[in-house]
């Protein structure tokens, strides 16, 4: 394999009622990104946007990737094109 990784935009829902919290969208991204480095794959990204309900604080979370993981690459992705 090349190179393949992914980038997420950390959207949750505020209060919860019509998606997930950004606790569970956290612990998701951790989960994924832990599970993506056991296939193989090279790269997690998080999309960083403040003022909206997207994660906008990414260091906490790669850090916790980081931890957990082995092999993969963390870092932003930063798209704010208004």
């Amino acid at each position: 394999m090349k190179y393949f990784g992914f980038l997420s935009f950390g959207h949750y829902s505020n209060g919860g009622r019509h998606g997930i919290t950004a606790a569970q969208s956290l612990h998701q991204a951790i989960d994924l990104s832990v599970a993506a480095d056991e296939l193989g794959v090279n790269g997690a990204f998080f999309r960083v946007h403040h003022f909206a309900a997207q994660a906008a604080a990414p260091m906490p979370l790669l850090s916790a990737i980081a931890s957990r993981a082995k092999a993969i690459e963390v870092g932003t992705g930063v798209i704010d094109m208004r």
